[in-house]
């Protein structure tokens, strides 16, 4: 049997990540282990991404607002294409279920979009930017608030 294909050896090096992991002492995404021809690799969203802050000033019909959070880790676009206008812009009213942006994950376009309605105050990441799970994308003023 190959050593790639003993359930022991695997389990051996998953062991071995996981000790790596935490004596790191600081937030980790990512860990590949290789072993001869035998590679384990995890990755995983942080839990420690920090909410941006709510701009100064809200009116207190605004004191309610809410992020738009991403749902999965992946590249977050404005837009379905390059040449194509954004789907949202600041200040726009937007309705449940409307496309907010696109997130590129494992080469799928994964399209994103409001589970709040809303007015856009702020798109709270640039195009083409990098996002973790949860991390806020698009701030809103919740309609009726």
């Amino acid at each position: 049997m190959p050593p790639h294909d003993d359930p022991e050896i695997l389990r051996q090096l998953c062991a071995h990540a996981a000790e790596l992991a935490q004596a790191s002492g600081r937030p980790l995404s990512r860990l590949t282990v290789r072993t001869g021809e035998t590679v384990v690799e995890l990755e995983w969203a942080l839990t420690t991404t920090a909410a941006p802050e709510i701009p100064a000033g809200p009116t207190e019909a605004e004191a309610e607002l809410r992020y738009l959070r991403s749902p999965m880790v992946g590249t977050f676009y404005h837009a379905a294409t390059p040449d194509s206008a954004p789907f949202i812009g600041e200040g726009d009213v937007i309705e449940i279920g409307q496309p907010v942006g696109i997130l590129e994950a494992m080469k799928l376009m994964n399209p994103v979009e409001a589970d709040i309605a809303g007015r856009v105050l702020e798109i709270v990441v640039p195009d083409g930017t990098f996002v973790e799970y949860d991390q806020p994308l698009v701030l809103l003023a919740p309609a009726g608030a």
